[in-house]
């Protein structure tokens, strides 16, 4: 004993702790992993194996019913299994010869409404023009090599009423040599006569320059006859009632073109390159209560 306690006297006087001198000198021990091959233990804790045959029958009260559909708890199941069919149908005929989209036959396809009562859901607009778009690419498949199964996808799609069918009577020239033709614009309407001439015309008893004083209006009133250069083959007669001035002379100019594709059905090209066989559709914005116009607001004061 006085010989260890002189030792550790020794130790602490030279600034050396003993148990430090412990650690150091002491060699370090590694964990030992166990490895057992036995396999008592864990024969003893897994399961027996299952014999199915010899299970009691299920309950058909206990059954979970699966639905068929696989996007059942989706937001729209039936669109999205239409969907997802038709882009299917795409992938693949990919390979099969196709038309250019100028070249495939006009097929006018149900409108938004009408199938979002095929398919009893409430479909967003957006999401109806991916299944028009997938359709009109399997539309582009050639018609002699489309297979069964797109054309009875695009005979699903189709509308039941073709718009496309329906086309105007064709006009005719009455023993005098007249063309009768109707035009519209905003709240005017116009009745034309059009007939072989010297170029006169003449708008509810007046001649051009009394009965429009722009000159913006006379020009479209005989623009038809200008753009084809029929000025000086022409008479015309009319009556126009209704709206301004610019609509009257906005309604004739498609009168007189109505008129003018009964005499020469060659001009339509060039009539509609001139703008004078569509129908303008626009009319003026109704006044909003509590605005000053259309959407003019009153001036805001802050005080």
């Amino acid at each position: 004993m006085p010989a260890k306690q002189a030792i550790a006297r020794s130790l602490l006087i030279n600034g050396t702790c003993l148990r430090c001198i412990r650690r150091t000198t002491a060699p370090r021990r590694r964990a030992v992993r166990l490895l057992s091959t036995t396999t008592l233990r864990r024969d003893g804790i897994a399961a027996q194996e299952i014999d199915f045959d010899k299970l009691p029958p299920p309950d058909p009260t206990k059954a979970r019913i699966i639905p068929t559909s696989p996007s059942y708890f989706t937001t729209f199941p039936e669109y999205t299994d239409d969907l997802v069919h038709l882009e299917y149908l795409s992938k693949k005929f990919s390979a099969v010869p196709s038309l250019t989209p100028a070249a495939a036959p006009r097929v006018t396809w149900k409108t938004l409404g009408q199938y979002r009562t095929q398919v009893r859901e409430l479909v967003s607009p957006s999401k109806y023009n991916k299944v028009v778009r997938a359709l009109q690419q399997l539309n582009r498949i050639h018609p002699a090599l489309m297979p069964p199964e797109v054309k009875r996808q695009i005979e699903i799609h189709r509308r039941a009423i073709d718009p496309l069918a329906n086309k105007a009577a064709p006009g005719e020239i009455d023993e005098f040599g007249r063309a009768q033709a109707q035009g519209r614009r905003k709240s005017s309407r116009a009745t034309v006569f059009l007939v072989e001439g010297e170029g006169e015309v003449l708008i509810n008893g007046k001649n051009l320059a009394e009965a429009f004083g722009r000159i913006h209006d006379r020009e479209s009133a005989i623009w038809a006859l200008k753009a084809t250069g029929r000025t000086d083959k022409y008479n015309i007669w009319a009556t126009v009632h209704g709206g301004g001035t610019t609509g009257q002379a906005e309604s004739i100019t498609l009168a007189v073109a109505k008129a003018l594709m009964v005499h020469e059905p060659a001009l339509k090209p060039a009539l509609r390159r001139a703008g004078c066989v569509t129908r303008d559709p626009r009319r003026v914005e109704r006044k909003k209560p509590g605005r000053l116009k259309a959407r003019k607001m009153p001036t805001w004061v802050k005080r």
